[in-house]
């Protein structure tokens, strides 16, 4: 069994840590633009201009029996919603609020609709819920407020009261957490600190977030809860970069669990002219890198204003599915390599190992010729593979048998045996069965 041991968490996250990868879902009115989701407060829009966008969400070709098909194919076992993201829209029929799917000509609650279809394709469904909203009355202005550059936005605070809006999210979150059946991740965002012009962010005490997170667990105890309340739960959350070391606590140094979330671009929303969009190999590696230090990936997709995900999201989704379909092994159910084996790890490689420490992953990040020294794996192999195909690895043991000179050799050498043309897998995988 692994050695590692992470932090007790207040959630069931023992088929979180199974699983390890997931879809992030980002939609909602800010598609119509398709200038990112923060569009609101980055081109500092008013309620009446962006009202244009409310009027025009139609999703006509909104089918989420093909985004859970797609998300299944590539692998993904959890998937995460965005049922209101900072400009306030919910894409659910909630009771406290005219701001919602409902009331645009999509006429239907498509958060229902979502949680249908990911469950009919057996996928655990996740509700993100954003902390922040620029469209309620009660929400004051700061430093990333639409208005904060308003002449007048000191004014527009006055007689705004979080205590109000702290009240409406609780109510919400409520009837996400009893409407929709079993919840398995609701994702919250995010605490943040001020500036000089506006000083105060906002945090625990302005969300209460203690109030918050009792209804949530009151209602679904088990639930996987992220920590971006300001009050620690079961979740780590790094966005937008890759760690490089399995995150822990800060003030007890324990080990915790994790999710890294990342886009395939470089926006969450659907974002038409936006043109980073990662690599296969990137892609990837994010995975194999993710998991080989003990973490999971949420990775985005921003479907577009009628609601299919457009050929660059699907054709990223695509390299997923086609590189899990011979190789999730190496990743489900999978963490980081003990640690006496991790000393053994050969330069341009990812080690995984299950957590019954019966078989560790070579991830190949880069192909070497002929053969891939492992020293300190002698006598401990008992057969090893390639994980695409199934076919089998030749190795030896204490020397390299070659012919020459500078020959390595050792008491604890494996030496793997390669075919010098690197297979036709965007990152090759070795699975050494372990005695």
């Amino acid at each position: 069994m692994s050695s590692y041991k992470t932090r007790k968490t207040p959630g069931d996250t023992k088929w979180f840590t199974y699983d390890r990868f997931g879809m992030f879902i980002h939609w909602g009115i800010y598609a119509l633009p398709a200038r990112h989701e923060w569009i609101k407060s980055r081109e500092r829009i008013s309620e009446e201009k962006y009202q244009k966008y409310f009027e025009k969400f139609d999703p006509d070709l909104y089918d989420p029996k093909d985004w859970a098909a797609q998300a299944k194919a590539a692998g993904m076992k959890y998937a995460v919603l965005t049922t209101k993201h900072h400009d306030g829209f919910c894409l659910f029929d909630s009771k406290f609020t005219e701001y919602k799917s409902t009331n645009t000509p999509a006429k239907r609650d498509l958060v229902k609709e979502y949680v249908d279809a990911f469950r009919a394709e057996g996928i655990k469904v996740g509700f993100y819920y954003s902390l922040i909203d620029w469209h309620h009355p009660d929400f004051t202005l700061d430093r990333i407020h639409p208005r904060r550059d308003d002449p007048d936005a000191q004014e527009l605070n006055k007689g705004r009261d979080m205590a109000k809006y702290a009240k409406y999210m609780r109510d919400q979150v409520a009837e996400l957490l009893t409407n929709y059946g079993k919840i398995d991740v609701l994702w919250f965002d995010y605490s943040y600190i001020g500036n000089d012009q506006w000083p105060n962010g906002k945090g625990k005490d302005d969300w209460e977030s203690e109030e918050l997170l009792k209804v949530a667990r009151g209602l679904q105890p088990d639930i996987i809860i992220d920590n971006r309340t300001e009050i620690e739960q079961d979740l780590w959350t790094p966005e937008q970069f890759q760690p490089m070391e399995w995150l822990k606590h800060n003030e007890t140094g324990e080990l915790v669990v994790w999710e890294a979330c990342q886009t395939f671009s470089g926006s969450w929303g659907y974002y038409r002219d936006e043109m980073t969009w990662k690599s296969p190999e990137m892609l990837i590696r994010m995975l194999i890198t993710t998991v080989s230090i003990g973490g999971n990936l949420l990775m985005n997709v921003g479907p577009t204003a009628r609601g299919f995900l457009d050929k660059r999201a699907q054709d990223a989704l695509a390299v997923y599915a086609e590189w899990m379909k011979y190789n999730s092994r190496s990743i489900y159910g999978c963490t980081m390599a003990e640690p006496d084996i991790l000393e053994m790890l050969p330069p341009d490689c990812r080690f995984t190992q299950s957590e019954d420490g019966k078989r560790l992953y070579i991830h190949l990040f880069a192909w070497p010729f002929k053969h891939l020294q492992l020293n300190g794996l002698a006598g401990r192999v008992e057969y090893a593979q390639l994980l695409h195909d199934g076919s089998e690895i030749k190795y030896t043991e204490g020397e390299l048998k070659h012919f020459g000179v500078g020959l390595p050799k050792g008491e604890k050498l494996l030496v793997l045996e390669l075919p010098v043309v690197k297979p036709d897998v965007t990152v090759p995988v070795i699975e050494l069965f372990l005695k």
